[in-house]
């Protein structure tokens, strides 16, 4: 039997294809796709070329997808591939049962009818039964544009109202049942949506699968979202991924997580098209699994209050043990009571940007979520507490990210136990020191952080290439590390400063001389900090004008090419730029 079209889609989405076919033949990056020999003819010049959701060879003709793939390379039907994708994406392929059919059809049957309704729902907004709903729309400053952008619409007062509209249609109250538009009660099937203002939800291909309820006045539940159906699944989809996806890829919005529907619609209207929000539901491993298909690193919003702390608990928790060094997540939070709505509406875009500017790495939110308020003084309280540091970093599955983190959450738990520094006297003034020195030592400890960190490399290599550096060892240093980018097959620290101190030895030396450099340029520093690091050098190096063009360059490239790896550039860039406008210390001499 046909097996479920959401298994399937959801087994396509946890099988890269790059990943997949990378094992078979060396694939590198062309533009949005990835390129490579064919694996099922001999070629000496790369025709195979891997898209997003399928690959082709324009060489013999090689056709398909993660399915076909395997069942091409390594024999066997269907099912055999299905079952041996799913057994590594941690999924359990549906049993062919006769009910499982039924479901089946069930399911192709109950997206004709959520169709149906959204449109009666939509057409009821704009009739005089609506006019209350679209009032309370509209003084929630959202336009009709936006109005219509999401397909809101009213759900009518009058009980059965949409069983006899969509009656016409040949849509029967069991359809509606099986819909979740309708319930089963003691006295005969009811409306499940009554009185209220209605937000459908979409897939990520933009099918409606369910809907979102808000009650117009005082009564309670305020929101009230579909049940579980055959299509609809709240631990599995997000509000609104389907236009923030669409957003993300085309370089437009950073992928955000937050809390409600009209915390995602404000959001969207003020320009932050990438939001998205769980439906009623804490943030699931499932919903992390999808964020990460759209972005190596989507930013959880959360309210400054109990509830929000003990959201990003929640999420952190969820997340450690999914986490990889090319995936992550940031933490940033409201205050005063504020969530994304109210606050766009006072003080606008700008005013959600600077919540933004100011988010969190994940092991810095960690490390406030494990400690709370101090350090205990106890010492039987501080072991606790860092045998909870240690556990956590120990939850995270790639044991080299694992080790980094608990250096990363060890280094502020020492910090933070030494308490404030001891006060002492104020030294005499020094004179102001030459800005050629002062730019030479910056672009020594920018070039330390790579020379420590060079797998920071890929992520940095235009940049860096495009940086006016000071003339000397910094330029000649910087040539040798992108010669030897080109040509190494793993990016090992000792073995370019190994390299570089045989072809360079005065620049090398130069670069990692004792004194003055960074914490992020040492061994043992924590890859994303030194990313971080790498960043605001860059930015005082480059300034504002510079890191501005930067950055639309990337905005561009982003446009044409989808790259995960621009995009993670773009936000960098952004965030130095940031930083440099807003003056941070070490932004200007």
């Amino acid at each position: 039997m046909a097996l479920p079209e959401h298994f399937l889609e959801e087994l396509r989405a946890r099988t890269p294809l790059p990943s997949l076919i990378g094992r078979r033949t060396k694939l590198t990056r062309a533009g949005r796709q990835w390129k490579g020999c064919c694996p099922f003819h001999n070629e000496k010049s790369p025709s195979f070329y891997v898209y997003d959701d399928h690959f082709h060879c324009f060489g013999c003709g090689a056709h398909g997808d993660a399915f076909a793939f395997v069942m091409r390379s390594e024999g066997g039907g269907f099912m055999d591939a299905v079952e041996r994708l799913a057994a590594e994406a941690g999924l359990e392929v549906p049993k062919p049962t006769p009910q499982a059919r039924e479901r089946e059809q069930r399911a192709k049957g109950i997206g004709g009818v959520l169709a149906a309704a959204a449109e009666a729902y939509r057409k009821r907004l704009f009739r005089p039964e609506g006019a209350e709903a679209l009032a309370y729309l509209r003084r929630r400053g959202l336009t009709d544009e936006t109005i219509a952008r999401f397909g809101l619409g009213w759900s009518g007062a009058g009980r059965g109202a949409l069983a006899a509209e969509l009656k016409a249609d040949g849509v029967e109250v069991r359809q509606l049942l099986e819909a979740g538009l309708m319930q089963e009660r003691d006295h005969g099937p009811v409306d499940l949506f009554f009185n209220r203002v209605m937000f459908p939800i979409r897939d990520r291909k933009g099918r409606v699968i369910s809907f979102g309820g808000r009650i117009l006045g005082d009564g309670q539940p305020k929101y009230v979202n579909g049940p579980e159906t055959a299509v609809f699944s709240k631990r599995r989809n997000l509000y609104n991924l389907d236009l923030a996806r669409e957003a993300v890829f085309r370089g437009q919005a950073r992928l955000l997580v937050v809390e409600g529907y009209m915390d995602v619609i404000a959001l969207d209207q003020a320009g932050f098209g990438g939001a998205v929000a769980p439906l009623g539901t804490a943030l699931t491993a499932e919903q992390l699994q999808a964020l990460w298909q759209v972005s190596p690193e989507p930013v959880l919003c959360f309210d400054g209050d109990a509830a929000g702390a003990r959201a990003a608990a929640r999420a952190a928790e969820v997340a450690l043990p999914l986490l990889a060094p090319e995936r992550s997540l940031r933490f940033a939070t409201l205050t005063g009571g504020e969530d994304p709505d109210t606050l766009i509406r006072k003080g606008g875009p700008a005013a959600f940007e600077a919540v933004l500017a100011a988010a969190q790495p994940l092991h810095e939110a960690l490390f406030g979520i494990l400690v709370g308020g101090t350090i205990p003084a106890a010492p039987e309280a501080r072991a606790a507490l860092r045998n909870r540091l240690a556990a956590a970093a120990q939850t995270i599955p790639d044991k080299a990210l694992a080790a980094e983190y608990r250096s990363a959450l060890f280094e502020r738990f020492f910090a933070a136990a030494r308490g404030p520094r001891r006060i002492v006297p104020p030294k005499p003034v020094r004179p102001r020191p030459d800005p050629e020195a002062v730019r030479a030592e910056r672009a020594r400890m920018l070039l330390a952080i790579l020379l420590r960190h060079p797998a920071l490399l890929r992520d940095v290599e235009e940049p860096l290439m495009l940086l006016d550096l000071p003339v000397g060892a910094a330029e000649r240093l910087r040539s040798a590390l992108l010669a030897w980018l080109a040509a190494a097959e793993r990016l090992d620290s000792g073995e370019l400063i190994a390299h570089l101190a045989g072809t360079d030895p005065e620049a090398t030396s130069w670069a990692l001389k004792p004194g003055a450099l960074p914490a992020e340029a040492m061994d043992g520093a924590q890859p994303a900090e030194a990313l971080d690091a790498f960043w605001q050098i860059f930015g005082l190096l480059h300034g504002a004008d510079g890191l501005e063009q930067d950055r639309q360059r990337a905005v561009e490239e982003l446009t044409r090419t989808n790259d995960l790896a621009v995009q993670l550039r773009v936000i960098r860039l952004t965030e130095a730029l940031a930083a440099l406008r807003r003056g941070e210390p070490g932004a200007s001499e």
